[in-house]
């Protein structure tokens, strides 16, 4: 594809270094596999918006529980439906690299987490979180008492201020005991 070195110059290619975590090599593979997916018409890929639904086509994110919620979290759109600029892709794979810090991976892990978007984990975004690392199907969703009791059991574990909800140090402090977190 020709137009990726002339939609990339040097100038952009540093500052997205700069502004990232990602190598001069991923950025420019990020900006081919950006690019794959604009319309045929489309010639500048850097001021166009991906809907969500092309995102969500990606190997890496369509199968993933929390792909809806990943293409809100990483979205500027000022409709919120998700759509993703290059600048949101390269957040967004800027954050899921492995040289982004455990800082913030857990910072962008609890917005994903959070719903309904209102700063902390309370007993739905658990339930929610719970659903989607389970499937949420019949066969595989717990029991009403069984969520309680493990919602129970994450917020006796991670609620520090006893407030019935985990926040974002709550959170990353659980986090900094889970070494399994960041691989």
């Amino acid at each position: 594809m020709g137009t990726t070195a002339s939609q990339l110059d040097k100038g952009m290619l540093s500052e997205y270094q700069e502004l990232t975590f990602l190598t001069k090599q991923e950025i420019l593979l990020a900006y081919k596999r950006f690019s794959e997916l604009l319309p045929k018409e489309e010639t500048n890929g850097l001021s166009y918006r991906i809907p969500m639904n092309a995102i969500l086509e990606l190997p890496e994110l369509k199968t993933n529980p929390f792909n809806k919620r990943i293409c809100m979290v990483f979205s500027t759109s000022d409709s919120h439906d998700g759509s993703l600029s290059f600048d949101d892709f390269l957040d967004l794979l800027s954050a899921f690299s492995d040289s982004a810090t455990l800082e913030i991976k857990s910072h962008y892990a609890f917005r994903i987490f959070d719903f309904d978007d209102d700063g902390t984990l309370g007993r739905q975004d658990l339930e929610k979180l719970v659903n989607c690392l389970t499937g949420g199907t019949v066969d595989t969703s717990l029991t009403p008492e069984e969520m309680k009791q493990l919602i129970d059991n994450i917020l006796e574990e991670s609620d520090i201020d006893k407030d019935g909800t985990v926040n974002l140090s709550e959170f990353q402090h659980v986090i900094s005991r889970s070494p399994d977190f960041v691989s």
